[in-house]
């Protein structure tokens, strides 16, 4: 008989952060949710866990302990498993190169995946990621530099995007600036206007 996948459940500045494993630790889904039912429905159904149990704790979350504590490389190597057609697959691993405090537009995150052209497709791997924050679809915004959609919300993203921009290792004064996003914190203006509801674009 196959071992149950967990779960578990992390308070966090912008909300509760919940991760569903399976029996080696591996992520399946994540996410600003307390609720379990809603991370189940993003994973493959060749990956979805038939039962998910509670655990107390699960040490995938002392890296989000730390991520939250400011050191935002604690995510980058927990292992997490994910399945799709050979572009989504390629494109959530190239997304876990865009680094913390430095991050792409749909367009730029295109031409990382090597197909400048398909920024549908790059912007459908966001919608469709279930690893959030450990497969890093926050760090890609709009074309039009917006913050763009997000499935946990865009109060969470603006979180993120400003908590790595404040943690995120010294860069050489000289370099330029490459965040893109407006609005909030990291470029002194107000905060965006969340999006309409249902928008899930990360």
């Amino acid at each position: 008989m196959t071992a149950p996948a967990r779960t578990a459940t992390l308070d966090t500045p912008p909300g509760p952060f919940t991760v569903v494993v399976d029996p080696d630790g591996t992520v399946l889904a994540s996410g600003w949710t307390a609720d379990v039912g809603e991370l189940l429905p993003v994973v493959h159904r060749s990956l979805r866990p038939a039962e998910v149990q509670p655990a107390g704790h699960l040490p995938v979350l002392d890296a989000v302990a730390a991520f939250v504590a400011g050191d935002v490389s604690a995510v980058d190597g927990v292992p997490v498993r994910q399945r799709s057609g050979p572009f989504l697959e390629d494109a959530w691993q190239v997304l876990r190169t865009v680094p913390a405090g430095t991050p792409d537009t749909y367009a730029a995150f295109a031409a990382r995946c090597g197909r400048p052209a398909a920024v549908r497709a790059a912007a459908n791997a966001c919608a469709r990621n279930a690893a959030a924050l450990f497969v890093p679809c926050h760090r890609v915004l709009g074309s039009d530099g917006g913050l763009g959609g997000f499935r946990w919300g865009t109060p969470v993203k603006r979180w993120l995007l400003d908590h790595e921009a404040a943690h995120a290792p010294e860069k050489d004064p000289r370099a330029p600036h490459h965040s893109h996003a407006r609005g909030g914190p990291l470029h002194g203006g107000r905060p965006l206007v969340a999006p309409s509801a249902g928008s899930s674009l990360p």
